[in-house]
């Protein structure tokens, strides 16, 4: 994308949404880190330029699928950060009242329909919403993001035909952050993820996904497609996973190509806040005081956001066996 094209506003407001999802984040790691959290929590910070490039070309009517590592998603697509870390705390107040967690952040009112903990169990819950838009005919389009990992699951092969044979107004962002699990990614992925879509004859690029402007302009031209009906397409964004598989693994930093790859990819050159802030910063677009102000900003949300899960109450154990006997009913 050519920045020239985006004004000083737009540009900003990539910026501050990517350093909205740096800063949860970093407030999450470190809650974990005092003990202030149970269960697992699956960060995703340096990946923030996927989150924030696709959702800048969505509406709230449409449909997004997130992965295990999916708060960056929710916050991206508009989800309250006071629900989020609520939920995310165990409280009732939770966007889930609590009983979802780290993994299934959802809010189905901004077009979020969750995180998921099972590997590429968004993909079919992804196509569902496209064919679902496809059918109310108001030009909605859906997105699923899904990792490297769920790139060689079965359900990616049959999402990706029938979404191709019936012209779904879906976009597959495949979000490669170089490692699975404990693994490199490219140990366990034959061939070129992105070519797996040319085999449907879908459209299919591979973008830097520490790109925001490059994420963006990608995602422009695939959501465009859906909404003319011309069905989906498949994005792959080559990122790399900053912090360990989920916190509490911190040994996976010991590892020799992990370690060295981080130096790499945590450069003011690859960091994709970073590199947006050196746009604005050459462009003559925005000044230090403009970026504090954004950076002012974010921190005061995520302030109010913690205070509020911290004041907020537990969630109550026995929700899910009363909805389960009103079910029943």
């Amino acid at each position: 994308m050519n920045e020239a094209h985006l004004d000083k506003t737009a540009l900003l407001s990539l910026f501050e949404g990517m350093l909205l999802i740096r800063r949860a984040e970093e407030h999450l790691r470190d809650a974990f880190a005092r003990g202030s959290l149970c269960g697992a929590v699956h960060l995703c910070i340096g990946q923030e330029a996927v989150a924030v490039g696709v959702c800048s070309q969505l509406t709230e009517c449409d449909w997004i699928a997130s992965t295990h590592r999916g708060h960056g998603h929710f916050i991206a697509k508009g989800g309250s950060i006071e629900g989020m870390l609520a939920e995310i705390g165990g409280k009732a107040s939770g966007i889930c009242q609590g009983m979802g967690g780290s993994l299934h952040v959802t809010d189905v009112s901004k077009g979020m329909l969750g995180a998921n903990g099972i590997v590429g169990g968004g993909l079919a819950i992804a196509t569902g919403a496209a064919f679902a838009a496809q059918l109310d005919g108001g030009g909605a389009a859906a997105v699923c993001f899904f990792g490297d990992g769920a790139a060689s699951q079965g359900v990616l092969m049959e999402c990706l035909n029938v979404s191709a044979l019936w012209k779904l107004p879906l976009v597959f962002v495949c979000e490669n952050n170089g490692i699975a699990e404990f693994m490199a990614a490219d140990s366990i992925n034959a061939g070129k993820i992105a070519d797996r879509a040319k085999a449907f004859g879908m459209p299919s690029t591979t973008v830097d996904g520490n790109d925001v402007l490059a994420v963006a302009d990608a995602a422009r031209v695939a959501v465009a497609r859906c909404r003319r009906g011309e069905g989906p397409s498949f994005i792959e964004a080559q990122t790399y996973r900053i912090r360990a598989h989920c916190e509490g693994l911190e040994f996976v930093g010991g590892i020799e190509w992990h370690t060295e790859k981080l130096k790499e990819w945590t450069s003011p050159e690859r960091d994709p806040i970073s590199r947006l802030r050196g746009v604005l910063i050459s462009q003559c677009r925005c000044t230090d005081a403009d970026l504090e102000a954004a950076e002012a900003r974010v921190r005061a949300q995520i302030e109010r956001a913690a205070a509020f899960a911290e004041a907020s109450a537990p969630s109550d154990p026995g929700l899910p066996l009363r909805l389960a006997a009103s079910t029943a009913e």
